[in-house]
This record gives C-alpha cells, sequence and structure tokens, in this order.
C-alpha cells in the first residue's frame, strides 16, 4: 500500500483517546526506524513541526536535534520567539542558522511561486546537511509534513496539474541522503492539533498560527525585494497585533498580508506617493482542504488601514480578499 495514501478506515483524531493511540503507535515506529541514530528536524516553529518536535522527544530525547534556519522569509520577531520557546520550553537540543543574505541572494529576480518554492525547499535540504556534516551519526531527517501537504503537491487527477508544490515534498531533491521520518504525514491540521495538546504543549503553540514553510517568500508575491519584503514583515506584525486586541486571534484560523510587486499613486504630504498595496487575507477551515472567509468588522479593517499605511514606508493602500478555497487557495502563491 502507498505509504503517502491515507487509508480509507483510518479513523479521524478527534478525542484525547485517539491522539494517545496514534502518539504510542508513532512513539514505537519512529524508535523502530531510527533505533540509536541521531535526527535531524527542520523545525520553523509552526504547529506541524512544533509538534513533531515535541512527538520525537518524547521517542527519542536526545538524540533529536532540532535546526531552525531563519532564511529572512519569517515574521517579525519569529525566529527569537522560536529560539526562546523550544529551548526554555522543551529543552531540546537547537541549532540556529541565520542564512538570510543567501537565501534572499538566490531568491533575487525569481518572480514564478513553483521556483520560489523549490529554491527554499531545495537551500533547506542543502543546510540541514551541512548542519549534519558537523555532527556525528546524522542519517534521518525529520520534518513536519501533513497531509494537505501531500495531496496539494500531487495531481489531483490524471491530466490536472499539481496545485502547489511543498517545500517539504515536491521540492526535495532526488539525490537526498536521509531517510525522512514524517510522523504526521497522514494527518490534517485539525488532527494535528489535537495530537500537540495529547502531548502536553501549551494551547497558544498548539493554536499559533499556521505558517508556509517558504515563510513570507510566498506573501512577498513575484520577484522578492528587501525593502517589499520589509514593509510586508511591518504591516503583517501590525495585522496581527490588532487581530490580538480584538479578539479575532483564535477566531480566525489563518489571516495574513501579502504583497504583490505593483504600485499605484497615493497623496502623501501633499505630493505623489506611488506605494504597493497590503492585501489582508483572513480565512477559517478545519482541515486546510477548503476555507471560508471570515468577516472582519469594518471598524476593525479601518484602523488597520490607518495604521499601515501610516507607519509602514512603501504601503499606500490597504485591499481585503474575499475569496474562498476553492476557488482561491489559502496562500497566494
Amino acid at each position: 500500500m502507498d505509504s503517502n495514501k491515507r487509508p480509507e478506515t483510518m479513523e479521524r483524531i478527534t478525542t484525547p483517546e485517539l491522539a494517545a493511540a496514534f502518539i504510542d503507535e508513532q512513539v514505537a515506529a519512529v524508535r523502530e526506524q531510527v533505533g540509536d541514530k541521531k535526527v535531524l528536524l527542520a523545525l520553523s516553529g509552526g504547529v506541524d513541526s512544533s509538534v513533531v518536535a515535541a512527538l520525537l522527544i518524547k521517542a527519542i530525547g536526545k538524540q533529536l536535534v532540532c535546526v531552525h534556519v531563519n532564511h529572512g522569509l519569517m515574521r517579525k520577531n519569529e525566529s527569537e520567539s522560536v529560539i526562546k520557546m523550544f529551548k526554555e520550553g522543551l529543552d531540546a537540543n537547537l541549532i540556529y542558522v541565520d542564512a538570510t543574505d543567501h537565501f534572499l541572494d538566490l531568491l533575487a529576480g525569481v518572480s514564478d511561486p513553483e521556483r520560489k518554492r523549490k529554491i527554499i525547499g531545495k537551500e533547506f535540504i542543502t543546510v540541514f546537511a551541512d548542519e549534519a556534516r558537523k555532527l556525528e551519526d546524522i542519517t534521518f531527517l525529520a520534518q513536519g509534513t501533513i497531509y494537505p501537504d501531500i495531496l496539494e503537491s500531487m495531481k489531483a487527477a490524471e491530466g490536472k496539474k499539481a496545485v502547489k508544490s511543498h517545500h517539504n515534498v515536491g521540492g526535495l531533491p532526488e539525490d537526498l541522503q536521509f531517510e525522512l521520518v514524517e510522523p504526521l504525514k497522514l494527518l490534517f491540521k485539525d488532527e494535528v492539533r489535537v495530537v500537540g495538546e495529547a502531548l502536553g504543549l501549551p494551547h497558544s503553540m498548539v493554536y499559533r498560527q499556521p505558517f508556509p514553510g517558504p515563510g513570507l517568500g510566498v506573501r512577498c508575491l513575484g520577484a522578492i525585494t528587501r525593502d517589499r519584503l520589509e514593509a510586508l514583515r511591518e504591516a503583517d506584525a501590525i495585522l496581527r497585533e490588532e487581530f490580538d486586541k480584538n479578539g479575532l486571534a483564535e477566531k480566525v484560523w489563518q489571516y495574513f498580508i501579502a504583497v504583490p510587486d505593483i504600485k499605484s499613486v497615493g497623496v502623501k504630504d501633499e505630493s505623489r506617493y506611488e506605494g504597493w498595496p497590503a492585501i489582508i487575507r483572513a480565512v477559517n477551515t478545519t482541515d486546510a482542504m477548503s476555507a471560508t472567509i471570515e468577516e472582519i468588522p469594518y471598524e476593525i479593517l479601518h484602523h488597520i488601514t490607518h495604521r499601515i499605511t501610516h507607519e509602514v514606508p512603501g504601503i499606500n493602500r490597504v485591499l481585503l480578499d474575499l475569496t474562498p478555497k476553492p476557488i482561491g487557495t489559502i496562500e497566494w502563491e
């Protein structure tokens, strides 16, 4: 049977009891697969990789080596919070790699979203390989792959293109030297959260805002530039701050800013001012395979618009995306 295909008889994990059974099963499977070897974990700090980290720590303890790569496409203060969360909260072996300049140099001038995803994915593996060479007995690579990643990266039917490639599925190079450890690969996002809570992870970690592996690289639409990337990072931080203050942070499954590579004319200080638009996207879903639009009160939208256009250099418009999935994917790229 295809190990990447979820069995039709597999029961959805909706209760602590089912989650506990899944954890016991995966702990045993990981121990059998890994033995006494070390495992390198691609740790972004998102929900999926956090749950994988907790599960692997339970299974193999200090044999797990977590590597957090700052590719320069993280949200504001993201890497700092990941380091604090895992070093202090989970007592994990954590290696921090700042590869900002390297990634942004490779992505310079690349506008096609599939190329961007594959460049980021391939380079992640290269960075992990470099770190592995500094250690002993690293033969396994753990990833937070979940079932929607696999489904969206495969052809839905004969003659149809994949929706998009995920850095942990379609972007892996053919000559990968690691054996993969992917204990969550048959789970949907809502099931991952149930498992995370059963592992004892804090509620704030388990229900943390989803963040794509390529990070802001697929929200800085088109060819990435450092100035537009920084504008996106600041605008996104304002959106997250306002959602949190207004009780929307846990009400909305995923919310973010996308900034396209287009400019429009505005007025600032009584002068012509060309700037980028910031596009707000806020959706709700349970399994990430479909999504509905969350209605945001206009009063809050007006306040967010005022803050972004007055506090973020380079942004002169704020737009709202009202497209459900399908027809639009959750991410723009």
